[in-house]
């Protein structure tokens, strides 16, 4: 428990009490004061120093000084006048501890207070700062764009007066130029001038010649015009001879027969093409070739395309009917797609095609050409 200090001294004017405690040699910086308009409090442990005010004081503008083992009090009163004391007497301690907390919660609201002014000073420097610093900005960019303008103005006048100067050089060179054409046109007409005066002396030079040398001039002439003159061309006939046309394989591998049964196949394969067929209309000219027609309807064939390629022999057969391999090809076809009777046909088509014999074979031979899934549903049939 602390001990209460008692030996004080204190004096007083209409305005202000002076009050002076010893501290017994505590040390300064373990001092501490409390001090509020009604309530002062020192504590120095282990003493302590309680002063319930007699009347109320500025405690704002009071003030403690610390030196040679004593603090030395200036308390400033709120009314002048005169204490009888300088604590209040009669107070019990229930006042006492309701002094001390109404003491306790002045200065929390009055440090509260401080703290928020604080801040809203700081705010208000802060702002002051920001405005001060959007200010210098300001001025800044305002200084940049005044420069920029400042070049963007010079740099047209530079463009300008250079382009006044590229003005100023076109229009001399086209002076120039035109003063070079005037010379040119003055220098081809004095030369005119020149040569028509040369053929005008001649053209009477001549005519002065003229009557003195008339016969011999006549003379020479004639012979020059004799001279020039060509004899009239010989009657007579000039015989061209066309090569005829062969392939481009060597006589060694030549075979005449093949060709010509080539050739005499081209030929029926044009007459066919130039009868009016509706499927030709729209074919190219390769595609109206019965061999090209025939390796189509084979690839149909082996991607299974079994209606496609009949179509592409019926089209062949429609170009050249003279071919074996369509008919048998087609039947082929129909033979996959089960229409026996068509396959039938077609091989015997294909039969009687062979070496151009008429279909009057015998059984045997017949069904030799047969394919031998059709030979077998005709020995079921």
């Amino acid at each position: 428990m602390p001990l209460q200090v008692s030996d004080y001294s204190w004096q007083q004017t209409k305005t202000a009490v002076f009050l002076s405690l010893p501290l017994k040699g505590v040390c300064v910086r373990d001092t501490d004061v409390f001090c509020t308009e009604n309530y002062l409090k020192v504590n120095f442990p282990p003493f302590l120093f309680e002063a319930f005010l007699y009347a109320p004081i500025d405690d704002e503008s009071s003030k403690a000084k610390i030196g040679n083992d004593t603090i030395v009090f200036t308390l400033y009163k709120k009314e002048a006048a005169m204490w009888e004391t300088l604590s209040v007497t009669g107070v019990d301690k229930e006042m006492m501890q309701r002094i001390r907390e109404k003491s306790i919660l002045q200065a929390q609201e009055r440090a509260k207070e401080a703290t928020e002014a604080k801040a809203a000073a700081k705010r208000e420097d802060q702002k002051y700062a920001l405005s001060v610093m959007m200010k210098i900005e300001e001025e800044e960019r305002k200084k940049i764009e005044d420069m920029k303008e400042n070049e963007r103005i010079k740099a047209t006048k530079e463009l300008e007066a250079w382009k006044e100067y590229q003005r100023k050089a076109e229009e001399q060179k086209k002076i120039q130029r035109e003063e070079k054409l005037c010379q040119k046109e003055k220098q081809i007409k004095e030369e005119r001038k020149k040569i028509k005066y040369k053929s005008l002396t001649r053209n009477l030079a001549s005519r002065n010649l003229a009557p003195k040398g008339r016969n011999s001039e006549n003379i020479f002439t004639e012979k020059l015009k004799e001279d020039s003159i060509p004899a009239p061309r010989s009657v007579g006939s000039i015989k061209i001879n066309f090569t005829p046309r062969v392939f481009p394989t060597a006589l060694r591998e030549s075979q005449v027969a093949e060709e010509e049964e080539w050739l005499h196949k081209q030929a029926e394969a044009r007459r066919a093409m130039n009868t009016d067929i509706a499927e030709l209309c729209d074919l190219k000219e390769e595609e109206k070739n019965p061999e090209w027609l025939k390796d189509k309807g084979n690839k149909l064939f082996a991607t299974e395309n079994y209606l496609a390629a009949i179509n592409a022999y019926n089209l062949a057969i429609r170009l050249n009917n003279k071919m074996p391999l369509l008919y048998l090809n087609r039947a082929a076809c129909h033979l996959k797609l089960k229409n026996l009777h068509k396959a039938i046909e077609d091989s015997s088509k294909e039969f009687c095609s062979l070496e151009g014999i008429e279909c009057q074979a015998s059984e045997p031979k017949l069904r030799h050409h047969i394919p031998s899934d059709l030979h077998v549903y005709i020995q079921m049939a």
